[in-house]
């Protein structure tokens, strides 16, 4: 790791290591797009959705209900600011980065639920990201009941057969009535947001070959969630395609530990001792 994304590194595991309601999670999102972008100002995209709230806080009556805010939230960024879903190219890395969708106005899901939540967190909303099947979603809390909204399609209301049926398309063929709403209805923290974008991107490099920004994502991954077995076992991987001997070991290793009744545990085992054997380890 060179020096440079190793202070990149730090600064992501401070800006996580606080309590989680403390995260600030445009600047974490765009340390992430730091990455990519070295030369990235994140104080000036941070201004820039401080002033998206601005323009929003300026058209609203004082002490304006929250879903009147989001409905001017609506209004604003999506049809005045044009934001919206890229469909057309959905695995574009650029629709993870914070950064390229407040200037090229497409995102996915995630990216487009954190924009949403930073610019409600400034107008004083409650949002909360919801890891919901199919795509991710935002959760409104009211005094009457909560509200789901669907940034990917312009903040839309959905209803709970909606939500079902969301359901029913990204899990099929399990049979419906195994998958209710409300399962899914729980608030994601932030740190989880976090992995879920960086696991994002993980997967788009990790098809494009791309292994070393796949292990850069898998990496971030675990300093937002660690001991997460299942991103052990993946960086383990991503480390051993790569030729990465020792640093394989010692995740595949980690990983036995904290999943030993894994399914995959014996395969797991057996690339242990080949690279014990390879550089001389003993157990």
């Amino acid at each position: 790791m060179d020096g440079d994304a190793d202070g990149l590194r730090g600064a992501f595991a401070e800006a996580v290591g606080c309590r989680d309601e403390a995260i600030d999670l445009a600047r974490a999102a765009l340390l992430i797009a730091q990455r990519e972008y070295r030369g990235l100002d994140v104080g000036a995209y941070m201004a820039r959705i401080d002033g998206m709230a601005d323009a929003i806080r300026s058209r609203l009556p004082r002490g304006a209900r929250a879903d009147r805010i989001t409905s001017e939230m609506n209004r604003y960024l999506f049809e005045e600011l044009g934001l919206k879903g890229n469909a057309a190219d959905y695995y574009d890395p650029r629709n993870s980065f914070l950064n390229d969708v407040i200037d090229r106005k497409l995102g996915i899901p995630i990216t487009l639920c954190i924009l949403y939540m930073e610019v409600g967190r400034r107008l004083g909303v409650r949002l909360d990201g919801i890891s919901f099947p199919g795509h991710f979603l935002v959760k409104l809390r009211l005094p009457d009941g909560d509200l789901i909204l669907d940034p990917y399609h312009r903040g839309m209301v959905l209803d709970e057969d909606a939500l079902q049926r969301q359901i029913d398309e990204a899990l099929s063929p399990l049979p419906p009535a195994e998958e209710r709403v409300q399962k899914w209805l729980v608030s994601a923290t932030k740190r989880d947001v976090l992995a879920r974008m960086l696991r994002n991107l993980k997967a788009i490099y990790t098809s494009a070959n791309d292994l070393e920004r796949a292990l850069g994502a898998a990496d971030w991954i675990l300093v937002a969630t660690p001991d997460v077995p299942a991103e052990v076992r993946d960086r383990a991987t991503l480390h051993d395609r790569l030729q990465h001997g020792p640093a394989a070991l010692t995740d595949y290793v980690r990983y036995l530990k904290l999943a030993p009744d894994a399914d995959d545990t014996d395969e797991v085992r057996a690339r242990v001792e080949q690279l014990r054997k390879s550089f001389g380890v003993l157990n």
